[in-house]
């Protein structure tokens, strides 16, 4: 039988990113924390986690990750149904997504639901390309990515897509794109990538015919990467939704017309998810093309 104690630790401590803040959120020492991990691994008979910063499941670790995030929510349906069982606080639901979706239309997407719900969100934010590995290491019950591939016990659904048009502010453009619309040029300029897993640039810029290496700017903020290119730092791939007021205004002057970038955006979520997530995946379905381009 599991104790699910034990698996609430390894669940808590890869959340947390490292044993004290895990023991502070379960209100237990450290060596408390550390002692649960060790017997669950006992329990088990391998390790289920590397200890490094952060400390990172291993293939066992993965699969009961997986196991406890799918019980947490199958646990608020049982409470709802019999309310002896049921907790005072509202449920959580662990969603990892990517950074312009947060920036842009994802709070008034499902603001209305998580009132309407009385349901707590706990988000993870990564870059559109890599966040479906925070749903295959266990760590979250639904994800928000570019990646339609489907996990193993889990259910995907396309939403819609985020169009990235190139954008830089007037004063960038005298100073580095007086060639345009050579794309060559435009490698040449400073760009700005949101991080080391981003490449949405390296992709337009291939599109263009251009595959050399580019000097660019790492900006992993959604906010800050809007900012700097207003600043004339860099040019940059922007989402629509997110540059509109500033390309009506001029401030922001689009760099190749006509073209952009269309980034598809997958709802991945659990089977045996529950109730919560289940109404959150219909939710996103029937109102997401508000927002995003469908074709």
């Amino acid at each position: 039988m599991i104790d699910y104690k034990l698996l609430e630790a390894l669940a808590v401590v890869v959340e947390e990113g490292g044993f004290e803040r895990a023991a502070r959120r379960l209100g237990l020492s450290q060596s408390a924390v550390s002692q649960r991990i060790k017997l669950l691994e006992a329990r088990v008979g391998q390790a289920v986690l590397v200890r490094e910063t952060p400390p990172q499941p291993t293939a066992p670790g993965l699969r009961l990750l997986r196991h406890i995030q799918q019980v947490r929510l199958l646990e608020a349906d049982l409470g709802s149904e019999v309310p002896g069982l049921a907790e005072d606080a509202p449920q959580r639901l662990r969603i990892a997504l990517n950074a312009d979706s947060l920036a842009t239309w994802w709070a008034v997407a499902v603001g209305p639901w998580v009132t309407q719900q009385a349901v707590l969100l706990d988000l993870v934010v990564e870059d559109q390309d890599v966040v479906l590995r925070r749903m295959r290491a266990g760590e979250v019950a639904a994800c928000l990515c570019a990646s339609g591939q489907p996990l193993a016990g889990a259910r995907v659904s396309t939403l819609g897509a985020m169009r990235y048009r190139a954008l830089a502010s007037p004063a960038f453009c005298a100073r580095h794109l007086a060639e345009l619309p050579d794309a060559r040029a435009l490698a040449r300029a400073p760009a700005i990538v949101f991080g080391p897993d981003d490449r949405l640039q390296h992709r337009y810029l291939e599109q263009l015919g251009v595959t050399e290496p580019f000097d660019y700017h790492l900006c992993p903020s959604a906010e800050g990467f809007l900012q700097l290119t207003l600043s004339g730092i860099g040019w940059g791939l922007l989402p629509d939704m997110q540059s509109v007021a500033a390309r009506a205004s001029g401030a922001l002057v689009d760099l190749a017309p006509g073209h952009w970038v269309d980034v598809p955006l997958f709802w991945h979520h659990w089977r045996n998810g529950g109730t919560s997530l289940q109404a959150l995946t219909r939710h996103l379905e029937r109102t997401a093309g508000d927002w995003l381009v469908r074709d």
